[in-house]
């Protein structure tokens, strides 16, 4: 084996380290409450990657059923987006699971930069999907699965919208 392939495979695993870590920190900065509330359903992992596996068998069903009708070119891009779409549920809601594992290594920083907790869980959670065969089957499928079920409970566990005071206070007028 040469140079050149030992760097392509070294560069290949660190790219998609780093793209994990990036999903998340997105999903943390654009969606913060969603990632809040997909971080407190990983306090019951089992029951969150149990809604994750019923969540996404849906999604590979209906890519399977898209695939099999291979001829037409429209049919397979549906199929590649259904999976997209798994896929990237999956790593907003395990967002959550990467700032629940930042929560537990606190730092000074994270009442300045909240975001900080995300990115430390983040590298370890990428990190344990270095191990060869449990990381790289297990941990990664398992992470994405049940970041579907954090991200399914976080979509409706959502707050109702709020009624500005305004309305609250003064009563429609009666009509006469």
């Amino acid at each position: 084996m040469i140079m050149a392939d030992v760097l392509k495979i070294f560069l290949l695993i660190l790219g998609t380290l780093i793209m994990f870590v990036a999903y998340w920190l997105a999903a943390q900065a654009l969606f913060p409450g969603f990632v809040s509330r997909a971080r407190s359903h990983y306090g019951r992992p089992w029951r969150t990657l149990g809604i994750g596996v019923l969540g996404t068998l849906p999604f590979l069903l209906l890519a399977l059923a898209l695939f099999k009708n291979a001829r037409n070119p429209v049919v397979n891009i549906a199929g590649v987006v259904t999976i997209a779409i798994s896929i990237l549920l999956g790593l907003a809601g395990s967002g959550g699971l990467a700032q629940r594992i930042g929560f537990g290594m606190p730092s000074p920083l994270d009442a300045q930069q909240p975001w900080r907790r995300t990115l430390r869980g983040g590298i370890v959670l990428a990190l344990t999907f270095l191990l060869p065969f449990v990381g790289w089957f297990g941990l990664t499928i398992g992470t994405l699965v049940s970041g579907v079920g954090a991200a399914v409970l976080a979509i409706r566990g959502r707050p109702k919208a709020e009624v500005p005071p305004a309305l609250k206070t003064n009563p429609a007028p009666a009509a006469s």
